[in-house]
């Protein structure tokens, strides 16, 4: 034992990696339907090893801090710019509604008890479930003008603050959005889920889970009745309109042929149509359906495509199913990460991921006409993410002098804005800057948890006696003020908004960033709906809680 500690300390990157196995077995371990997940795992898992006084360069927790800052905007940076614009404000006024009431409760309840800027910089990244105000408190700490011992000390302070109000933060979330949420909005989110569905919302084929067994789209083989001799594709087409039926392939005279809309049908042609399946189900006024494997043998595709094509922007997918949809069927709608229900009104934008498959030469087609075919790649685009983080870096390091305290992003500060600025070129110039999604995952997830893992680290001599001060007042404070601001957001979005209730829930977990509030609030309306209302405010309070880290600490300190 004294061999493995004596390593641990001599080889500090052996207590890293550690500190990361068992953080995230921690945060697997589910106790009915909850988990601490990885980020309070790792720091927990961080404060015990450390009790082993592992000493680390503090160079390790901010280049992996700025590395998930700028995964972290290249991930948001569409939505975030999407959420300036006019169609988007009501959402975007909700977001600041809540971030301005959280930092404002966190800043009263810090004055009211006394607690000092690490404390309440803690406080407030727990009970907001928001880890990136942690890292950004932290530098701002780093650079007052004080003892090297009392910026220990604060430093100290945010990891015990966070880990206890962390808990409370995400429980309260969760309870709060899905159990008095409804009570308050006076609905039935289940009924007016459905309710939207019918109206603007579809499903999704498939949201990137298991693959289902049932298929939306079909392809059949039919023998022509003598009454099409003589008629054309496009004809046949358009005979089953509203509804999208489309010839694929052609068999005449015996020879298999891809179909073109002009084409005039033979007496005994066959065809291979592609349809819904509750169309081709019920039996379609063409001829008998026969088995033709050579007709029904032919190749087709499943690709990504990035909404560019400006013409293709603010259009419903109705009118790109008409002018572009030929032969193509889509299966997924992705917009911020997050897959998006969708019907024929729903309007795409810029920066849009659809999944459509089809034939090969009618998805080609399809996609250069929408924007970006994306390549099957597993390469990152690193000259790109170092380029972001090094010149978001300078920018960061530019200060303003308010009150004779230097005011400064710092590094880690630039890169998330940078991010943001890559992310959206991307969006708009998908041919360059590429991060393929594992890649995003490990940027943001091991950025996250390494940062994390060393905050514990470095905190966990002093954490134990720091829990044992204030861990019941900060349980009891963290669980107030991790309800207030979703009480405030539900009523401004409810009385002033005049916003859905089910697209507020959701709205109103993406401004508290609360990934596992979305999902709940989902599992009680039953549909993937909420997350309509998601994805601008997710990206929004994103950047605008990470600026509270350093306000936090000017305000309280």
């Amino acid at each position: 034992m004294h061999w493995i500690v004596t390593s641990l300390r001599e080889n500090p990157e052996l207590a890293i990696f550690l500190t990361l196995a068992i953080g995230f077995t921690i945060g697997r371990l589910r106790i009915g339907g909850f988990s601490l997940g990885n980020v309070v795992g790792t720091l927990l898992a961080g404060v015990v090893v450390g009790q082993l006084d592992v000493e680390l360069d503090p160079l390790v927790k901010v280049v992996f801090f700025d590395l998930f800052l700028f995964a972290t905007g290249y991930k948001v940076g569409p939505q975030f710019f999407r959420g300036l614009k006019k169609n988007a404000a009501s959402q975007a006024l909700l977001t600041l509604v809540l971030c301005l009431t959280s930092l404002v409760t966190t800043l009263i309840a810090a004055k009211v008890m006394g607690y000092d800027s690490g404390t309440a910089a803690g406080l407030l990244a727990g009970a907001f479930t928001e880890s990136t105000v942690i890292g950004t408190a932290g530098n701002t700490i780093a650079r007052l003008a004080l003892s090297d011992e009392e910026k220990t000390r604060l430093l100290n302070n945010i990891p015990v603050a966070y880990a206890v109000s962390y808990l409370v933060g995400t429980t309260g979330a969760v309870f709060f959005l899905t159990s008095l949420g409804p009570r308050l909005l006076g609905a039935n989110i289940a009924e007016e889920s459905r309710k939207l569905e019918e109206e603007s919302g579809g499903g999704a084929e498939n949201d990137g889970g298991p693959v289902p067994a049932y298929r939306e789209w079909d392809f059949r083989a039919y023998q022509l009745a003598d009454e099409w001799t003589g008629r054309t594709v496009a004809e046949l087409e358009r005979s089953f309109e509203p509804d999208r039926v489309f010839v694929e392939r052609l068999r005449h005279d015996g020879q298999v042929e891809d179909a073109e809309p002009a084409d005039q049908f033979a007496s005994g042609d066959a065809v291979a149509l592609a349809a819904r399946r509750r169309i081709v189900s019920r039996g379609v006024p063409v001829g008998a359906e026969i088995e033709d494997r050579e007709l029904l043998d032919f190749p087709i595709e499943a690709v990504d495509v990035v909404i560019t094509n400006k013409a293709m922007v603010n259009r419903t997918i109705a009118d790109l199913a008409r002018e572009h949809g030929r032969g193509v069927a889509l299966r997924r709608l992705v917009r911020g990460g997050e897959v998006i229900p969708f019907d024929d009104n729903t309007r795409v934008d810029r920066g849009d991921l659809l999944h459509i498959a089809g034939p090969v030469e009618d998805v080609e087609r399809a996609g250069k006409a929408l924007g970006h075919v994306q390549g099957d790649t597993t390469a990152t685009d690193i000259v790109f993410v170092g380029l972001g983080i090094t010149i978001g870096g300078l920018v960061g390091l530019l200060s303003v002098t308010i009150g004779g305290v230097p005011i400064t992003l710092t590094t880690s500060g630039g890169a998330l804005i940078m991010g943001l600025v890559f992310g959206w070129l991307r969006s708009m110039y998908p041919t360059f800057g590429g991060i393929p999604e594992a890649a995003l995952w490990l940027f943001d997830t091991l950025g996250l948890a390494v940062f994390i893992g060393v905050v514990g680290l470095a905190a966990g001599p002093s954490f134990v006696d720091g829990l044992r001060r204030a861990g019941l007042t900060l349980l009891l404070v963290g669980a107030i003020l991790a309800v207030i601001p979703f009480l405030v957001a539900l009523l401004f979005g409810k009385y002033v908004l005049k916003m859905n209730p089910v697209l507020l829930l959701g709205a109103t977990a993406g401004a508290g960033t609360s990934t596992p509030a979305l999902r709940a609030v989902q599992d009680v309306a039953q549909s993937k709906i909420p997350v309509l209302g998601y994805t601008v405010p997710y990206a929004i309070a994103a950047i605008v809680m990470a600026a509270w880290g350093p306000v936090i600490v000017m305000l309280v300190n």
